[in-house]
């Protein structure tokens, strides 16, 4: 019997496949399609995922950088430009990479982890048994697995055959277009690499801009093609299924910008892209039995932000360690569950986020004098570190002892200074363990009887005010500092019972 089986191999499903075999679970992942799309969708990560991608040493092969991410001194919100200097903790990351260039380097990953990835095989239906889930595949293969994860995106097979309602609105209001495109060096800003627009000015790089008749989206990629946007909410807004072709994508930005750009399309594949409307939805519940939705297949919501890949990478992570406890049989009772419980409020905080910038950007005089006002609050450092720390998941407080400060709250960027000199806490989570770090070498006894779950390392601790952390697979801290009993509490509530 196989353990896991996954159905979709987008960074979500493949971030799931490595997380379990990370756990020593080898997963099933089959995808429909034959081969990767390469479509251009997702253009970069946004937010704490980035630490994550650290901590499980990605962010080298996604970047080719070998120093630590640093948070970025700026970012937008609804249009708006966020000053991110004025802020004493910046919990703001961004990796600028398309999201083909994410899942080859995540399907690498997991064939190196012994991953069964499998191309060309479609799902069409399943049944739940009480000890596992069929699934028949179009070309008449039956697979049996004890547990079945969908990762297939917002329209979701795995969602629709096990009977999961995907409750929530889509509006009509809005059109979408976005194309790669080239522009001519005259076109551009040498200073900022904006876009010049005779009669206009400069458009921005990387961040939404907002004008009175729509909005527009400008990004020079370094080395690939750059990608321009546009948002209008016409009087009578129409579904239009003909394939989008340059000339209308020509048109939406002269009518946003009130003037003509010299656009053309890049040499090879491009993107030409038309979406109407927007789609808000959140599946009725996370888990039916033996089938789990993670990433899409849970949750979609506007790309505006860019919170997509922040939120699903991050419920792959969080789902893959307790699934995998599950599987290997260590899970204490109800731990699965969890994994809704501290996921599905932070994609409803996500909708949220999405839903207000989406009214920010909107037309009409009475919105313009809401970003008026939204401007002023924005200039208080407090108002821009709580949207800062909103966007990119630093406020993620999972349910726990409300006497322990760090619980339940992603790790700090530790340096442990043991006996073969520093190591960042980003160097010991990728292996995807639990790690008991110890300054005092008061806890070793106590932890002991979980050493086959819990590992344990020694060393004072730079970056965080206690003496000890209990850090989860998912780099959430289980427990900081205190006495044995609450470390014992902790270590048996998250890891199952002592052997």
């Amino acid at each position: 019997m196989i353990d896991v089986v996954i159905v979709g191999a987008g960074p979500n499903g493949l971030m799931l496949a490595c997380e379990l075999a990370l756990a020593g679970v080898h997963p099933v992942v089959l995808e429909r399609h034959t081969t990767p799309t390469g479509e251009a969708r997702a253009n970069g990560l946004v937010g704490q995922v980035v630490r994550l991608l650290d901590r499980r040493g990605l962010c080298t092969r996604l970047s080719g950088e070998s120093t630590p991410p640093v948070p970025q001194p700026g970012f937008t919100f609804g249009a708006f430009p966020l000053d991110l200097t004025m802020l004493a903790e910046n919990p703001h990351y961004v990796l600028g990479v398309p999201q083909a260039q994410l899942e080859a380097a995540l399907a690498a990953r997991a064939t190196e982890l012994g991953v069964d990835l499998r191309r060309g095989h479609e799902v069409v239906d399943l049944r739940q048994r009480p000890d596992g889930v069929e699934v028949d595949l179009a070309d008449g293969t039956q697979f049996f697995s004890r547990f079945l994860v969908g990762a297939d995106g917002g329209r979701s097979a795995v969602r629709r055959l096990a009977g999961i309602d995907f409750p929530g609105v889509t509006t009509d209001r809005s059109i979408s277009r976005t194309a790669t495109v080239t522009v001519p060096a005259s076109s551009l800003d040498p200073e900022t690499g904006g876009l010049r627009v005779p009669g206009y000015g400069v458009v921005p790089p990387f961040q939404h801009t907002r004008t009175a008749r729509g909005l527009i989206a400008w990004a020079p990629f370094p080395g690939r093609p750059a990608i321009l946007s546009t948002t209008e909410w016409p009087d009578t807004p129409s579904i239009d299924e003909t394939p989008m072709d340059l000339a209308e994508f020509r048109a939406s930005v002269a009518r946003v910008l009130g003037a003509d750009i010299p656009l053309d399309a890049p040499d090879g594949p491009g993107l030409l892209r038309r979406l109407t409307g927007r789609n808000t939805r959140i599946a009725a519940h996370y888990r039916a039995d033996r089938v789990l939705l993670v990433g899409d297949a849970a949750h979609v919501h506007p790309a505006i932000g860019g919170p997509g890949l922040n939120l699903g990478l991050q419920d792959a992570v969080n789902l893959g360690w307790k699934l995998a406890a599950t599987v290997r049989g260590w899970a204490p009772q109800g731990l699965l569950d969890t994994y809704e419980t501290e996921r599905r409020p932070v994609a409803e905080r996500v909708v949220m986020s999405t839903q207000a910038q989406s009214a920010l950007i909107g037309p009409g005089d009475e919105i313009t004098g809401l970003r008026e006002l939204f401007a002023e609050l924005l200039r208080r450092p407090e108002v821009t570190g709580h949207i800062a720390a909103l966007m990119s998941g630093a406020d993620i407080h999972y349910p726990a002892d409300p006497a322990d400060p760090l619980a339940g709250r992603c790790a700090p960027d530790v340096i442990v200074h043991g006996e073969h000199g520093p190591i960042r806490l980003a160097e010991l989570t990728r292996t995807a363990r639990p790690l008991l770090l110890d300054s005092t070498g008061a806890y070793a006894e106590v932890a002991a009887p979980w050493r086959d779950r819990v590992d344990l390392v020694t060393g004072q601790l730079e970056g965080t005010p206690v003496t000890a952390l209990l850090v989860r697979p998912d780099c959430f801290v289980a427990w900081s500092a205190g006495d044995v009993d609450t470390l014992r509490a902790a270590l048996t509530h998250h890891f199952g019972l002592a052997r």
